[in-house]
């Protein structure tokens, strides 16, 4: 038997509360794989084989000690704007197409789903799936293929998350099992309250109500934990809290800002904002524009907003600028469009670096990737190898500038400006300490990034949690009932 996760709401922590049961019963002995089979996101992961699957779904997979693949989340939207998005199936673009046109395929991407959650169970032999949003949107229960349609087809047990932190825990817990359909409600086997904050015994009369009102059994209230895993998407942002450090770096939060997790472990070092478009960028010590799925109708964005001025002057103050993907593209002179990222038409740059982008294909690079990045001082000269991945549309003749990294990017002559494809890079302790080692260094400091943070695995970490506070025994029982 398997197990299915639904939440309350969106941003429940189902994610994690996936990944902590994965790594719990994992290190039990069990064999299982994570999967959800639609997921809405912009941050995204690609696999050893080249697949684009959402992050939450490759942080459940090393959680279960595996190599993420494609049917553990065979169905990833990444919203483009103007109600439309691009539909990734099986890891591979398969369209864009506006939500109305996406509701017309229910039945045949359903069946996509049930067969990669089949070819999962087959080979690992249990399978922990991950709804998405609320359980009980009942106005798209005939087509609810993350929830309502998929809980159905597969009749495993259920196991319901509510947030406490928000409120209305109560109400949620309760309108949410009785708004599910009969045959669905009889699947609820056990609710999970999360990020409770304050003294567990308060709320042990709660506990009781919940379980009267509803008839079934609270296995376990979480206490809030900062756990060091990447955010799954851009509601994560809200709740991001600045630290404060020496240096002070602005993220440029892009309209379609994408794999924003490429900065959480700068942001462990570094103060790191993120900042609207239009915003003040004067005082930062550097400065990145992120990835994005969209990211011709961003860069005018920029232009319209006038973050161009604030990016022209710290330019001419010597402000390290970091480009990544889309942020990459949009540093060059021109980028060409054939109507595949935006609109049909040539668009001016940023001009910082020499490149020319050319949209021309409705094809996506999708790689893994291990570089040496180029000796140009005073940034790229301290950083070493790195690793990450691509997933770009579009590509780049680098013009004249120099490489930033062996076979890819582009660096200004300086060294102040750098372009990259490569996600993760700044995810890499050789990369932030490089970077930081020089913006510290301007200000008459020394950095050291000291090996405290990575000392656990926070997989680990997270399942010693999740079982401190949750009956294990009684998850094993409902996982493994016939």
């Amino acid at each position: 038997m398997s197990l299915v996760i639904l939440g309350t709401a969106s941003h429940v922590g189902k994610s994690t509360v996936v990944a902590a049961i994965c790594r719990a019963l994992v290190n039990r002995g069990f064999s299982l794989a994570p999967f959800k089979s639609q997921n809405m996101s912009l941050n995204s992961y690609v696999t050893c084989e080249g697949a684009e699957i959402g992050i939450a779904q490759a942080i459940q997979a090393f959680a279960s000690r595996l190599e993420p693949e494609a049917d553990m989340n065979p169905i990833l939207l990444k919203p483009k704007g103007e109600m439309t998005s691009q539909v990734i199936l099986l890891g591979h673009p398969y369209k864009d197409v506006p939500i109305t046109e996406y509701y017309k395929e229910t039945d045949y991407l359903l069946d996509v789903a049930l067969k990669a959650a089949g070819r999962l169970e087959e080979r690992y032999g249990h399978i922990i799936v991950e709804g998405a949003g609320s359980a009980a949107e009942i106005n798209l229960y005939p087509r609810d293929i993350a929830n309502i349609r998929l809980a159905g087809a597969l009749r495993f047990p259920i196991i319901l998350v509510a947030d406490i932190e928000r409120g209305g825990v109560f109400a949620s817990i309760y309108g949410t099992i009785q708004l599910l359909p009969d045959e669905i409600r009889t699947l609820v086997k056990g609710v999970i309250v999360n990020k409770f904050r304050g003294d567990p015994e308060i709320f042990s009369g709660g506990i009781s109500m919940i379980e009267e009102l509803t008839g079934v059994p609270v296995l376990g209230v979480i206490p809030y934990f900062d756990v060091q895993l990447p955010s799954e998407d851009s509601l994560s942002l809200a709740d991001k809290k600045t630290r404060e450090f020496p240096v002070q770096i602005a993220v440029i939060r892009l309209p379609h800002i994408s794999n924003f997790t490429d900065f959480e472990l700068l942001e462990r070092w570094s103060a790191v904002r993120y900042v609207n478009p239009g915003d003040s960028l004067e005082g930062y010590d550097c400065i990145i524009i992120p990835g994005t799925k969209n990211t011709i109708a961003d860069l005018v964005e920029l232009q319209e907003s006038g973050t161009t001025g604030g990016l022209d002057a710290a330019r001419k103050s010597g402000i390290p600028i970091i480009g990544i993907c889309g942020g990459y593209q949009m540093l060059g002179k021109t980028l060409f469009d054939s109507g595949v990222e935006f609109q049909e038409g040539s668009y001016e740059g940023l001009g910082f670096l020499d490149g020319v982008t050319h949209f021309s294909r409705y094809e996506k690079n999708t790689t893994q990737v291990r570089r040496r990045a180029c000796p140009v001082p005073p940034i790229l000269s301290r950083i070493g190898e790195v690793s990450g991945y691509e997933i770009h549309m579009g590509t780049t003749e680098r013009g004249t500038d120099r490489e930033a990294f062996d076979r890819e990017g582009a660096v200004s002559a300086d060294g102040l400006v750098i372009g990259t494809y490569m996600h993760g890079l700044l995810s890499s302790p050789a990369a932030v300490s490089g970077l930081l080692s020089y913006l510290y260094e301007k200000k008459g400091l020394t950095f050291t990034m000291s090996g405290e943070d990575t000392a656990t695995d926070p997989y680990d970490e997270l399942a010693v949690h999740f079982a401190s506070h949750v009956d294990i025994n009684a998850v094993i029982d409902i996982f493994t009932r016939q």
